[in-house]
């Protein structure tokens, strides 16, 4: 293989490793300060999370716990059905914790809400949000981000944890795609957190 896949997009979204990595030690240093008495158990929502749920958790200097869960709200792969599954479960009780769910993107808000109410119902003491990106341009639900990484343009973004078609999530990189006639920005990604 000669071509490399670590290559920017055409999109206008462009977020650079370096960026990424200091936003994420700016937001583990947030997270401690804020749980520095008790700390806190972090939820990642697979798959498009965890690469951002890593970086994370390594940037916060506390004795944190951790879990991961899975939604599903995609009916066609690019359009959220605005329907959300379940589709793995948490391992650990959440009674008396504090609660940070690590999201890759929040768009619509839709799988984010669910979320919320689900995790309550399991008596945390408390359920704040990490999102590393926020389109807030398409959000039909209001969700409350505690710790943002970055506001992004309604663009499909992959890279860093997203995907397109189940490819390119090792990007260490966010980067977007120029919508072509085939193609609209306004379509969700291929496992946005809608």
């Amino acid at each position: 293989m000669s071509d490399s896949i670590f290559v920017s997009g055409t999109g206008t979204v462009q977020i650079s490793q370096e960026d990424i990595n200091a936003r994420v030690k700016e937001l583990g240093a947030q997270i401690r300060a804020d749980y520095q008495d008790d700390p806190p158990h972090l939820i990642c929502v697979l798959n498009g999370a965890f690469i951002f749920m890593a970086d994370l958790v390594r940037a916060i200097d506390l004795p944190l716990s951790s879990d991961f869960l899975s939604v599903s709200s995609y009916g066609s792969r690019t359009e959220t059905s605005g329907e959300v599954r379940l589709v793995k479960d948490l391992e650990q009780s959440l009674k008396n914790k504090h609660v940070i769910v690590v999201e890759d993107i929040i768009d619509t808000g839709l799988t984010m809400q669910y979320l919320l109410s689900y995790l309550r119902g399991r008596s945390p003491l408390s359920v704040r949000i990490a999102s590393l990106l926020s389109k807030p341009s398409r959000r039909q639900v209001e969700v409350d981000i505690d710790y943002l990484g970055f506001e992004i343009e309604d663009a499909f973004v992959y890279g860093y944890g997203l995907d397109v078609d189940h490819r390119y999530r090792n990007l260490p990189f966010i980067t977007s795609h120029q919508p072509t006639s085939e193609s609209n920005a306004s379509d969700d990604n291929a496992e946005a957190g809608v």
